[in-house]
């Protein structure tokens, strides 16, 4: 067992578990084989004391297949029904798997609006909780029947991602039908090899990954490599292992070096700020000069009008915003506390005359510290 692996394993009690399509699906439909397979090491542990939640592809692929569709489904309203279709039968399957050792499957189907929304994220987090405390196994899928590009995930490594936040899991990991992360992409290259340890993500181990999607999956390697950076910027442990290997999850708690173990940073956002950083999509940008980027990077300041060169966007009190430098280098996203056509009347200006321009000044800062997530990268790159 590698010395990285051991540390991560004693820690770990409370596990997300992503099953990606290709692992779950084969020529009939749901791999009924493989999914006992897993839930009896799962289940396993889980009498061990360990705490498992999963998120789960396969409601559309299961969908298809009840259906007879051979070929990929093109528009949005196809790939809603077939997961309507779909979702039940692979709850279903979870829950005779789960039940031959005696444990209760609980569904949570889910749209980003779930999450963005601070008092929903809260109210996700609290059922996930009781969940757990009561010993049932959650399965999370996003809610495929309802959601419309605008509050989708994207993929379910980005979901994944998502809920390791929510869960405060101590490992995520993610179960495809690859061994792992190669230095190319093994489909075009002989001579790719696997890499069973990252310790950081660069731009050249992202460049390492394929973009390429499985034919009845959503996200390829590329995503599963920018959702491990997501989760390891929480400080949470990722592995991405091969899903069909038999003993899989046995064989990761057992220290083998299996797949590709992503290391978590030493330095990690909290839950809010995660929150922010990765689950709020950007209402806008406010352009700041290098006096206020040296300020909110690297003294650890909130970000002041004076500081403010112009504002980008449509944005209300408490959206998240993106904070740009001279460079063009997005610096941090933090919750305003003013409107956009407020910022741009104040933008440039000493907090001592918010009050003269506005008629009142109820905060001194445009983005309060404790609302911000500042660019872990772009510290970390500075000479």
């Amino acid at each position: 067992m590698g010395k990285e692996r051991k540390e991560i394993l004693k820690d770990a009690k409370r596990i997300l578990v992503k099953i990606g399509t290709g692992v779950l699906t084969g020529k009939n439909g749901l791999d009924r084989e493989i999914i006992d397979q897993l839930v009896d090491e799962i289940a396993e542990l889980t009498k061990q004391g360990y705490q498992f939640v999963l998120v789960s592809s396969g409601a559309i692929a299961s969908g298809m297949h009840r259906m007879g569709f051979k070929n990929k489904l093109q528009s949005l309203p196809q790939k809603q029904a077939a997961a309507a279709v779909g979702q039940g039968r692979l709850m279903r399957v979870y829950s005779n798997a789960f039940g031959k050792h005696g444990l209760i499957v609980a569904q949570i189907l889910l749209n980003m609006s779930d999450l963005t929304d601070r008092k929903r994220f809260l109210n996700t987090r609290n059922t996930l909780s009781e969940l757990m405390e009561w010993g049932v196994i959650p399965v999370i899928n996003e809610n495929d029947t309802v959601a419309v590009e605008e509050i989708k995930f994207g993929d379910n490594d980005n979901l994944a991602a998502m809920m390791a936040n929510i869960i405060d899991a101590s490992l995520l990991i993610n179960l495809t039908n690859i061994k792992g992360l190669y230095d190319r992409d093994p489909k075009s290259a002989k001579k790719a090899k696997l890499i069973s340890l990252v310790k950081e993500i660069t731009d050249e181990i992202e460049a390492a990954a394929s973009s390429e999607a499985d034919p009845v999956g959503m996200g390829g390697m590329k995503s599963k490599v920018i959702a491990a950076r997501k989760v390891a910027a929480f400080g949470i442990p990722f592995i991405i292992a091969p899903g069909k290997r038999k003993g899989v999850i046995h064989d990761i708690f057992s220290g083998k070096n299996v797949g590709t173990l992503f290391l978590p940073m030493s330095e990690h956002l909290k839950s809010k700020k995660y929150w922010i950083a990765f689950t709020l999509r950007s209402r806008g940008k406010i352009y700041i000069d290098d006096g206020a980027r040296d300020a909110v990077m690297f003294q650890g300041k909130s970000l002041l009008p004076s500081g403010v060169l112009r504002v980008e966007g449509d944005f209300c009190v408490g959206d998240p915003v993106t904070c740009i430098d001279t460079s063009g280098a997005i610096i941090a996203k933090g919750l305003v506390n003013y409107n956009f056509e407020d910022v741009e009347k104040i933008r440039g200006l000493k907090t001592s005359r918010i009050k003269q321009v506005l008629g009142s000044k109820p905060y001194d800062e445009i983005i309060h510290r404790d609302n911000m997530a500042v660019s872990k990268q772009m510290k970390k790159g500075r000479k």
